[in-house]
């Protein structure tokens, strides 16, 4: 069986954090996921909040924009998380919108040289080494952390393209996949993941919708429009989409598909008015 992760989704209201992150640790999930985007907040300061709210979860950054996060700084502040909450926090590194990084002034010449430098020299200082690198993007010049964490946290990537994938599969301890996405586009996924070196404890995590409910005109109010535009997004339509939404008895067998798979583990991306609800029902369905 996969863990289930959850992802606190960025539109609710950042003072919702602290009680989401608890009541999905009460619900019996193993991991909440923060979502880093241009405008949103922060994905640091997020963590910070939930690892304090809550006391076994893992929390996952889902994910830093490499280009907006100097390496540096980005492994002060996971070890500093990782000192006080030690194997609870993974730190995810992804290229960034562009045209989010754009806007700020900050888009990478060369995005792979930019994860792929970005990894290396957070990976380093989480480590304690003393990190000198010199290369297409990121420039640092004997760096070590003072307080490294005693537990190393996992460095994960969020790509899409083959190329990015490889690239995950040869410096990541794991690979996010975004919403939408089933067994198929996980084995095409995975194949490339391998081509770049990764073993079988390569983590494979997968984000998905998750609406419960046997009403048809209550799934098309509340995931219509996400489900359609992420459809657009990956070039397909809206019904080709993997998904847990639909009744709640779909849903052993759907999780079964992404563990046969090879999914590490699945994130749950609750959707509709009440999403800690959605997340009961569908751990209480997983674990009958």
């Amino acid at each position: 069986m996969p863990r289930i992760g959850v992802i606190f989704d960025r539109d609710r209201a950042p003072e919702d954090l602290p009680a989401f992150a608890a009541a999905v640790e009460e619900a019996g999930a193993d991991e909440l996921w923060l979502v880093e985007d241009l405008g949103w907040t922060g994905g640091i300061s997020s963590a910070a909040l939930a690892l304090a709210a809550t006391s076994r979860i893992t929390v996952g950054i889902g994910i830093a924009p490499a280009p907006l996060r100097n390496p540096a700084l980005f492994a002060m502040e996971i070890a500093n998380l990782a000192r006080v909450h030690p194997g609870r926090i993974v730190a995810g590194i992804g290229h960034g919108v562009p045209e989010w990084m754009r806007q700020v002034g900050v888009e990478a010449k060369s995005k792979l040289a930019m994860l792929e430098e970005t990894v290396l020299a957070v990976r380093g200082l989480l480590r304690g080494d003393e990190v000198i690198l010199d290369g297409r993007e990121v420039h640092i010049d004997g760096v070590r952390l003072v307080h490294p964490p005693t537990v190393q946290p996992p460095i994960v990537t969020g790509v899409v393209k083959p190329r990015s994938l490889e690239l995950s599969g040869r410096i990541a301890d794991g690979t996010i996949i975004a919403e939408g996405n089933g067994p198929a586009e996980l084995a095409a996924s995975l194949e490339h993941i391998r081509r770049g070196g990764a073993g079988d404890d390569h983590q494979l995590i997968v984000f998905t919708y998750l609406y419960v409910d046997d009403d048809a005109s209550r799934i098309e109010k509340y995931t219509g429009e996400l489900v359609a535009g992420q459809a657009a997004w990956l070039g397909k339509q809206p019904e080709e989409l993997f998904s847990l939404i639909g009744a709640v008895g779909e849903l052993p067998a759907k999780v079964r598909q992404l563990a046969d798979a090879h999914v590490s583990t699945i994130v749950l991306r609750p959707l509709g008015p009440d999403p800690i609800a959605q997340v009961r029902t569908a751990i209480a369905a997983l674990e009958s």
